[in-house]
């Protein structure tokens, strides 16, 4: 429970269809709105609780799994980690956090001025909508993020050889780029049904085989396949979210892939989702690319049939309070992340 005072910020005024045809400058003075005049004043506590916030520290997992996963694929060619490499890795760590931070607070912004986060929908959050940080202040420090999360990418780039160089700036800018894109205008792929792909794209291709070139000085095509079924572990944690808010997204005007498929498809693809990452997982020992510990991602059957029969029992009902079960599917993707970690070193 937080201590910050209750308060509502009202959406806009504008309907969500409007807001996405809106003019640049009509979208920039909506992201400069400052927090109410007569809003109770934070302590430093409550405007730090209310940072933490909107950071959503439980999806760092997100990142983490994917660039420890590349470490210990250095370790596995290479049979130990040199101190430059642990220094590359926590620098690795601090931008994917910057990046996944940027992905959030863009995503309460623009959700925000598009009206899709207002009402009933539970999604974001929910900063902005309780009058705890303004979009103004979202806004500022997305201003200083993004430059700073290019920063470090480009400090870690400058260690790897000339010819490699090009190819990371272009993914660093993409992966930033689609950090911010992800529902902000006029892309906001997000809203067009291909969150899930982007996700897969950027946390598993991307995180996975960028991390391991910088860490190896190289790069290494085993990489990829380690990073498909992270990315599609990813993109599972996305499309559950995406569930309890089927109704109300299509409402506001945003497609996802959940509610263009309808409950009944998108339970069906729930269901078929996590067998077959572990199906991957498994291969990957098969291939020899992993050991025996991969098949420890098993661990996570019980939180997946669990999560399978939440949804289950709301049938054709309302499916918002499958949003406080979430925590099943990060349980999955945690379990199957430290088991292709372990089974990746073994």
């Amino acid at each position: 429970g937080s201590d910050c005072p209750p308060m509502t910020l009202p959406s806009p005024t504008h309907g969500v269809k409007e807001a996405y045809n809106m003019r640049c400058g009509d979208l920039l003075r909506e992201a400069w709105v400052p927090r109410p005049a007569l809003a109770p004043k934070l302590t430093f506590r409550q405007q730090a609780r209310a940072w933490w916030q909107a950071c959503r520290p439980p999806f760092f997992i997100t990142a983490a799994i994917p660039v420890t996963l590349a470490l210990a694929l250095t370790f596995r060619l290479q049979g130990s980690i040199r101190p430059g490499q642990w220094a590359t890795y926590t620098l690795l760590l601090a931008g994917c956090f910057m990046g996944l931070t940027i992905a959030n607070l863009a995503n309460d912004l623009f959700d925000h001025i598009l009206g899709v986060d207002g009402g009933d929908n539970i999604g974001g959050s929910r900063v902005i909508q309780s009058g705890l940080i303004s979009p103004r202040q979202l806004s500022i420090v997305l201003l200083l993020l993004t430059p700073a999360t290019l920063a470090v990418g480009g400090l870690l780039i400058l260690g790897l050889p000339p010819a490699l160089r090009p190819a990371l700036w272009a993914l660093s800018v993409f992966a930033v780029g689609s950090a911010v894109f992800y529902v902000a205008p006029p892309i906001r792929y997000g809203h067009r049904a291909l969150g899930e792909v982007f996700v897969c794209l950027n946390m598993g291709f991307i995180m996975v085989s960028a991390s391991a070139t910088l860490l190896l000085g190289r790069f290494e095509p085993c990489s990829l396949a380690l990073a498909l079924p992270v990315g599609l572990m990813v993109g599972g944690v996305l499309y559950y979210q995406s569930l309890p808010e089927i109704e109300t997204d299509l409402a506001a005007g945003k497609l996802t892939l959940a509610n263009t498929l309808g409950k009944a498809g998108a339970f069906l693809l729930f269901r078929l989702w996590w067998p077959l990452v572990w199906l991957l997982l498994c291969n990957l020992w098969a291939a020899g690319l992993a050991g025996w510990p991969v098949v420890l991602c098993l661990a996570g059957l019980p939180f997946y049939l669990a999560a399978c029969r939440r949804i289950r029992l709301a049938g054709d009902g309302d499916w918002l309070p499958l949003d406080a079960h979430g925590h099943l599917v990060r349980k999955c993707y945690l379990i199957s992340g430290a088991a292709l970690i372990l089974g990746v070193l073994l």
